[in-house]
């Protein structure tokens, strides 16, 4: 091969303060990660010597420690888009150093070649296989789509992260496919899960390859927490709703592929459908594969599956990579715009499901900050699925931190999804099913259905003094219980006799 060798801190060193770097990967997985750790250190090294250094970071979703937590705790990041989970990176947006924009996952390579960020001075891209090819280079990408089509055509410069550590079978999964910006955009010729309609790499200009990283370090995946009565619980109503729904025809006896959020609430309701007999072996069109789906794969009960990455601990990375010949044909990693398009979950019926961290007694949802204020984690795919879906359902539990908190609240404290976009709301204590309600019937279901028991009376009590119209609401006492969160560390302890003057 003709690429120049070089060290991640050899590749660190070519980047300056001020540049834009986008990044290959969709949550931990395919994240460039031995670049990133050197480029903390050399920011590091600047502030030391009294001189500035930052960059914007673009990403298809979140990265892990090796991205986000080590420039973030370095002071290294000037801006950054559109999706995080590391915590360290949370503690710093949160204390208001680094400027963070949340944006839906569907838009964050689009918004990149409209030229909504600036110039993209460096894409960073994890990669499998290099082969050369004519005046270009023809890389396989790793665990993850991403945005790095996108992110390879507009910098100025590429850095190639090789890492020994996947299997270069990783190329078999991967269907490559960017659109034509308006006004020349084509329909997305996808109808069916496991239809392929690109290439199965990302082409890089030799002229654009600055250089190759040879490294192997393992993918940074995130442990996720195993499944307990109340995630149980609400993976089995959910289940036994869309068990409903087949029977009575509202869902096509085939079923519909399924879009399921990340952790353990989502486990639990694959789970449950994977055991339900009643559902027949289904297809998964989502953002992120998680190891339970892996394993429904193998059994023959998930058919076929697309994503935009393998969000799975790196024994079941390694199952899918030593079983390529059966995963080959029946899995399909894409690009975020693609497996989060809203033209195509609109034109499959994908039933999607997602948590929230409060819902409102409307069906307003917040799935993003803590009492309005905090970030927790960036909006991810969430909104482009919801407000596309086939069905919308949103899941939580009925309380948090030992009951001090109600997640069904009067009024969000920030709103991600509006009751527009909500369909369904599950918690363990029920099923809300929202469609066809006016705004007060939504709220007598919700409270009925899926407030927990402490909260029963307090709801009803604010009801009672919601002003009239087609909404009702007393805005003085609207956001009393979060403020007795603040106040007084539990919103049992709410008198919206307080608020009301």
């Amino acid at each position: 091969m003709a690429y120049t060798r070089m060290t991640a801190a050899e590749a660190a060193a070519l980047i300056n303060n001020n540049d834009n770097i986008a990044m290959s990967g969709f949550t931990p997985a395919g994240v460039a990660k031995a670049v990133t750790r050197e480029l903390a250190k050399k920011a590091e090294a600047e502030h030391a010597a009294g001189r500035e250094f930052k960059v914007g970071i673009f990403t298809g979703a979140s990265t892990g420690q090796s991205t986000d937590g080590v420039l973030a705790n370095a002071q290294a990041i000037k801006y950054r888009a559109p999706y995080t989970t590391n915590p360290d990176f949370r503690k710093r947006v949160n204390m208001g150093e680094i400027p963070y924009n949340d944006l839906h996952l569907s838009h964050m390579a689009q918004e990149l070649r409209y030229g909504f960020y600036g110039e993209i001075d460096w894409a960073i891209l994890e990669v499998c296989d290099i082969e050369e090819c004519g005046n270009e280079y023809h890389v396989y990408l790793t665990a993850a789509g991403g945005i790095s089509p996108t992110a390879a055509r507009l910098a100025k410069h590429v850095i190639l992260e090789l890492n020994s550590f996947h299997n270069p079978n990783a190329k078999f999964i991967h269907d490559v496919y960017e659109p034509l910006d308006p006004p020349y955009r084509k329909a997305i010729p996808i109808e069916k899960v496991g239809d392929r309609i690109g290439v199965p790499y990302v082409v890089i200009p030799k002229d654009k390859l600055v250089g190759v990283v040879e490294c192997n370090i393992p993918d940074e995946a995130r442990a996720f927490k195993d499944s307990d009565p109340i995630t149980e619980k609400i993976g089995f109503l959910t289940a036994e709703f869309l068990v409903s729904e087949l029977a009575k025809g509202r869902i096509p006896k085939e079923f519909l592929p399924l879009q399921s959020g990340v952790g353990s609430t989502a486990n639990a309701i694959l789970g449950a459908l994977g055991q339900d007999k009643q559902v027949p072996d289904f297809n998964i069109y989502t953002e992120v594969i998680q190891n339970s789906v892996i394993d429904m794969m193998i059994t023959g009960r998930v058919k076929d599956a697309s994503a935009c990455s393998l969000t799975v601990s790196n024994d079941c990375l390694m199952q899918v990579y030593d079983n390529m010949d059966y995963f080959k044909d029946h899995l399909t990693l894409r690009q975020s715009e693609i497996s989060n398009s809203p033209e195509i979950i609109r034109r499959l019926g994908v039933i999607a499901i997602n948590t929230a961290i409060e819902c409102d007694l409307y069906g307003n949802a917040n799935s993003t900050h803590i009492s309005g204020v905090k970030m927790m984690n960036g909006i991810g795919g969430s909104g482009d699925f919801e407000r596309n879906a086939y069905l919308s359902i949103f899941t939580c539990p009925s309380t948090a931190k030992g009951g001090l908190i109600s997640s069904i609240v009067p009024f969000v404290s920030h709103q991600d999804h509006s009751e527009h976009d909500v369909n369904i709301i599950v918690t363990e204590q029920g099923v809300a099913d929202l469609r066809g309600k006016c705004p007060e019937e939504r709220a007598k279901l919700i409270i009925e259905q899926c407030v927990h028991p402490d909260y029963k009376q307090l709801l009803w009590d604010y009801m009672k003094i919601a002003k009239g119209g087609h909404t009702r609401h007393n805005l003085p006492a609207a956001f009393a219980m979060h403020d007795s969160l603040a106040r007084k560390g539990d919103m049992r302890l709410t008198d919206f006799a307080e608020y009301v003057k």
